[in-house]
Parts: C-alpha cells; structure tokens; sequence
C-alpha cells in the first residue's frame, strides 16, 4: 500500500471531521436543521499513482463540486442524489455539499463505452473485460460495440480498485442490487455520454458509487462525472491506438513518468512536487472540461 501521506483536513465550523479520501474531506453537520447530515468538501488536492501529491491545483475542488452539481441535475429524473443542500459553513463555501447518509453499496460501479486504461490491459491478457467477451483487434482508444459495466472492488486507501465480474458483484450484494446498479450505472452513462457528445466531448469511462437509503431507495452518491472519475476525451482528435488527449489529471500523470521529474515511480518515493506550468496547464484543462460541458462560465 503506498504512504498517501493525506494532510490534515482542516477545522470547519459547526461541523466534526470524519473521514479523509484522496480529494475529499468528509464531516458530520454538528448542529442546525442539517444536523448529523454529512458535510462532503472537494479538497484542491490531486493523486497519481497512489500517491496524494504535495502540490494542490487551484480552484480544483470548487470546479468539481460545480460539475457535481450540474450533472447531478441532468440525472434527477434517471436516479435521485444525495444533496440536500448547498448552503455550507463559509470556510468551504463553493467546494462542499450537505448531503444524506447512506448504506454505501462495496463496489465501484464503472461503465466503458471505450477501451483504455485497466480495460485495455486485461482485454490484452485475456480478451475480456469483468469476465465480458469482447471482439479481437480492439486498440487503446477503441469504441466498444455497446456499453459495458465492469465493476471493481472498492480497494482500501491507498491500493488500486480491483476489476471483477458481474458474478463476483452478486455474490457481495445479492442478484436483485447487482441488477438494480448495473442497469442504472448503464442508463446514467448513456445519458451524460449523449450529452457529453452534443458538446464535442467523447466519454470513455466512468464511475459511479451508489448507496441506499433507509426506505430501500438507491440513491447516486459521492461526486459524478468530473475529470476525477471519468474520462473526457476532445471527440475531434479522437484516434484509436493511441492514448488519447484528455480532460484530465493525465497531464500530471505524463511529467511524473518523463525524465523531467526524476522520479522513478518503482522506488517507492513520493513524486515531487509539480512545476508551475504543469499545474496551469491541469487547472486549464478542469475548467475548460467544466466550461464545454456545463455551458457556464467558472
């Protein structure tokens, strides 16, 4: 497990610390009409490679909170959403949202409508995807012949989520909540990758966490849809058998690997921080995402 080294979440008002993730700092709302609600801030922190790096990129957690927000409007009539609010303490406004608790559903429910990534490397192994069948020849970048729901285990901190099949989600949850969630990861994908479409952008992949309510309801959770849990490919330049220019923090990840850094992602070291023309450039491309999509000026 690699050393996250996740920096102290800071103190909010009127609300106690409980949890920390990679982006996110998760609090109880201590008192008021929101009491023993949760309290979810977007962080401006970034990982890669398992690593929480030291440098931040500005405005980040305002921007995914933003998007988060906007899809989570596009999706209400498909599935409901754990905000209930964003009338948030000063300290986080703009980053955070109020939202309900929940029985989080132990998996991570990723559809594709493309192959890259850990996709692409298990389709080399063994031509399948999650235990899925898939057609010979397919490149990094290739467009499947339908969507595909390829779920994975939700890893501890720090360690990489594990693909698994269908069979292996059933036997966590059950065949009636595995069906329930691999029709609605499926039904959501199609919806925002059609949008997505409509504004020049190609999504690739995403994923999902979804959690139950005490009446039974499965409700959509967590962030959605931003450059942290999706793919965003520019559709103009898409080439398959290569990797694709993105929206996302894959301008971070390719000056960690080149010989400018100096780091050698093996030794077990934290990466270094970030030169400033890489956290530009990484902001540049989150708010250009925000801006194609959403319509709206960040």
């Amino acid at each position: 497990m690699a050393d996250l080294n996740i920096p102290e979440a800071p103190d909010v008002p009127g609300a106690t610390h409980l949890h920390s993730g990679k982006v996110r700092d998760l609090y109880v709302v201590d008192a008021g009409e929101h009491a023993g609600r949760l309290l979810m801030v977007a962080s401006d922190r970034i990982s890669a490679y398992d690593f929480v790096l030291d440098t931040t990129i500005p405005d980040k957690g305002e921007i995914l909170t933003a998007m988060s927000l906007w899809w989570f409007e596009q999706l209400a009539d498909l599935v409901p959403h754990h905000v209930v609010s964003t009338d948030v303490p000063a300290a986080v406004a703009g980053r955070a949202v109020i939202c309900e608790r929940l029985e989080m559903f132990p998996v991570e429910c990723v559809a594709r409508g493309y192959l890259t990534g850990s996709g692409l490397v298990d389709y080399r192994a063994t031509g399948e995807v999650c235990g899925i069948a898939l057609p010979d020849g397919l490149e990094d970048g290739s467009r499947l012949p339908e969507p595909i729901f390829t779920p994975a285990t939700k890893a501890a901190l720090g360690d990489h989520d594990e693909n698994v099949s269908y069979d292996a989600v059933v036997a966590t949850i059950g065949e009636a909540d595995a069906e329930v969630l691999r029709q609605l990861t499926l039904a959501v994908y199609a919806r925002a990758e059609g949008i997505a479409r409509e504004q020049g952008i190609i999504l690739a992949d995403t994923k999902f966490e979804f959690g139950v309510r005490t009446d039974e309801v499965v409700v959509l959770a967590d962030e959605v849809l931003t450059p942290d849990s999706s793919r965003f490919w520019p559709a103009a330049e898409w080439r398959p058998g290569r990797t694709q220019p993105s929206y996302d923090k894959q301008i971070v990840r390719n000056w960690l690997t080149s010989a400018e850094s100096g780091w050698d992602r093996s030794s077990g070291q934290p990466p270094p921080p970030l030169p400033a023309h890489v956290v530009e450039l990484t902001r540049a491309k989150y708010v250009e995402a925000y801006e194609r999509l959403t319509g709206r000026t960040f």
